[in-house]
C-alpha cells in the first residue's frame, strides 16, 4: 500500500503543519498505534557535508550518499533490522507496512521528497560483527538531499497519541531553520600521503593473502569453481580522531566517478567509502545494473597508461574474469524475469587504477520490488566469485577477518519503489582513531598471487591517502 499524499496550497506554515498533524493524530485506531508523517519543503541549495559536521552527532545513526546527486540522513523515526536468508523479505515487509500508515504533504514533486528508507546489509546474511547487524535499515528522523543547485528537507515524525502537537510543531519548525541557516563549505584536508606515525598493521599474517591465492588457484584448476575474489584489511591507528567529514570530502574529490558514502550504527563507528560499483538502480520501470570486473593500475605516463589499458580490453585472463560477471549478472536478471541488454564494455579509470565495466539494463514489465533485485544480484561475482555459492561458501576459510558491510549492498529507496544501491567497496570502518580498510581482488585461471597481492595493495594505500 503506497504512502497517503495531502495536497498543500500554499508554503507551509505553522498553522498548516498544525493541522496535518492533527489529521494524522486522528487516523490512529486500535488497529494502527502510530503513524508516520512526512513534511517535504524545497529549499535553497545546502552543503550536506556541513550539515552532518554541524547537526549530526556521534550517537546519532546517519547515512551519506552521493553519485549524480546526494542525500544525507539523520536520526531515527524507525529503525529495523533482519538477519537469515529471509532478510531481504523481512526488510520488504516491514517498509511495505510502515508505508502503509505513511501520511505526506509538501513538495512532493522534487527528486528526493516524501519518505525514504536508508539500507545497509553485511555481505553473509548472518554476521558474528557486533558493531553492525546483517540488515540495518531506518526512516530518518531529518533527510536533506542536494540534486543541481537545489535541495529538499523531509522531516519524518512518528505519531502516536501521546504526542504533544504543539511541542512538534516548534521542534519541527525550529530544526527547518537551523538547516537552511548552516551555510559555510567544508574545508578539505588535502593530505598526499599517510604521515609515518599512523601505525598500519595487516589483519592477517605475512604471506597469508599469497598462499590463499594459490589455495584459491587449486581449486579453481580442479573445477570447484570459475572465480573467487579474495579481500585483505589492514588496521590502521591514528594518534588524533579520523575526521569522517574531511575523509569524506578528499574522497568525492580524488573519485568524482564513484559513490561516496558514509553510515553510522549510531554507537561511533562509521562505514566508508568510494565505490566504482552500482550494484542496481530502479527508476520507474527502468532497471540499471553493471558488471565491474578486471583492473589494471594506471601508468605513470600516457603511453604506458594507454599500454595497460590495452591489456586490460584485449587481455586474456582481464576478459574472461569480466566475462564471467557479465554471464552471471545476465542469469540472474533472467531468474528476475528481465531481459536484460548490453553496452559495450568500456574502461572505468580511477586515479590509481582502471577497470573494465560493462552497463547492463532492463526494462521492468511487472511489479519487481527493488529489494527483491538486490537480493537476486547480491553478491555479484565481482566481490564474491562465479558460481556464487560456491566461493562464498570457501571465502571464510581463506580470508582471516569478518567482512562485515564490506562488498554489501549499501543504498536507498523510496515510496515509489525507486532506489540506488552500490557495492560497499574501497571500504573502511572508522572508530575512533581507530580504522579498517578493505580491498579485494578477482581470482581466476591464470591469476599470479603476487600481482593480485600487489593490487589489493595499491586499493588499501589509496584509501588510506584518502581518509588520513
Amino acid at each position: 500500500m503506497p504512502a497517503i499524499q495531502y495536497q498543500l496550497q500554499s508554503q507551509l506554515d505553522s498553522q498548516d503543519l498544525y493541522q496535518f498533524l492533527l489529521r494524522c493524530k486522528q487516523s490512529i485506531s486500535q488497529s494502527v498505534d502510530y503513524c508516520i508523517a512526512s513534511i517535504s519543503i524545497a529549499v535553497e541549495e545546502i552543503d550536506l557535508l556541513a550539515v552532518l559536521e554541524t547537526l549530526v552527532e556521534p550517537n546519532q545513526k546517519h547515512f551519506y550518499f552521493e553519485n549524480s546527486g546526494s542525500v544525507l540522513a539523520f536520526d531515527t523515526a524507525l529503525e529495523f533490522q533482519a538477519e537469515g536468508s529471509d532478510r531481504f523479505t523481512k526488510i520488504k515487509e516491514s517498509i511495505q507496512t510502515t508505508l502503509s500508515k505513511t501520511h505526506q504533504i509538501g513538495a512532493l514533486g522534487t527528486e528526493f521528497s516524501g519518505a525514504h528508507f536508508f539500507c545497509n546489509f553485511t555481505f553473509f546474511d548472518r554476521t558474528t560483527d557486533s558493531l553492525f547487524p546483517a540488515s540495518s535499515v531506518f526512516l530518518p528522523a531529518w533527510q536533506i538531499s542536494r540534486v543541481r543547485d537545489q535541495s529538499t528537507i523531509v522531516a519524518n515524525l512518528k505519531i502516536s497519541d501521546s504526542l504533544d502537537l504543539n511541542t512538534a510543531v516548534d521542534r519541527t519548525l525550529q530544526t527547518i531553520q537551523q538547516i537552511r541557516s548552516i551555510k559555510h563549505n567544508v574545508i578539505r584536508l588535502a593530505i598526499d600521503s599517510p604521515k609515518p606515525f599512523f601505525k598500519q598493521q595487516s589483519v592477517s599474517h605475512s604471506g597469508h593473502y599469497q598462499k590463499s591465492v594459490t589455495a584459491a588457484l587449486k581449486l579453481i584448476h580442479s573445477q570447484h569453481f570459475n572465480k573467487i575474489v579474495l579481500a585483505d584489511a589492514l588496521d590502521v591507528t591514528s594518534p588524533l580522531p579520523f575526521n569522517l567529514v574531511s575523509s569524506l570530502s578528499n574522497l568525492r574529490s580524488r573519485y568524482p566517478n564513484c559513490y561516496i558514502f558514509s553510515a553510522s550504527n549510531g554507537k561511533n563507528a562509521t562505514f566508508i567509502g568510494a565505490s566504482p560499483e552500482r550494484l542496481v538502480k530502479i527508476q520507474h520501470d527502468r532497471l540499471f545494473t553493471e558488471a565491474l570486473a578486471g583492473s589494471v593500475p594506471r601508468g605513470k605516463t600516457r603511453s604506458e597508461d594507454a599500454r595497460l589499458a590495452a591489456t586490460l580490453l584485449n587481455g586474456r585472463k582481464e576478459k574472461w574474469e569480466h566475462q564471467v560477471v557479465v554471464d552471471s549478472i545476465a542469469q540472474h536478471l533472467r531468474n528476475l524475469n528481465l531481459t536484460p541488454q548490453f553496452s559495450p564494455p568500456r574502461l572505468l579509470q580511477l586515479p590509481n587504477i582502471q577497470h573494465l565495466q560493462t552497463p547492463i539494463r532492463a526494462v521492468i514489465k511487472s511489479d519487481l520490488h527493488l529489494l527483491d533485485a538486490v537480493s537476486e544480484l547480491h553478491p555479484t561475482p565481482a566481490v564474491a566469485g562465479a558460481p556464487k555459492s560456491i566461493a562464498c561458501e570457501h571465502l571464510r576459510s581463506f580470508e582471516a577477518f569478518e567482512r562485515s558491510w564490506y562488498a554489501a549492498p549499501i543504498g536507498w529507496m523510496d515510496h515509489h519503489g525507486n532506489g540506488e544501491f552500490a557495492v560497499g567497496i574501497r571500504s573502511a570502518i572508522l572508530q575512533g582513531n581507530h580504522a579498517r580498510l578493505f580491498a579485494g581482488a578477482g581470482i581466476v585461471s591464470g591469476s599470479d598471487p603476487d600481482k593480485e597481492f600487489a593490487e589489493v595493495q595499491l586499493k588499501l594505500q589509496a584509501l588510506l591517502n584518502a581518509i588520513v
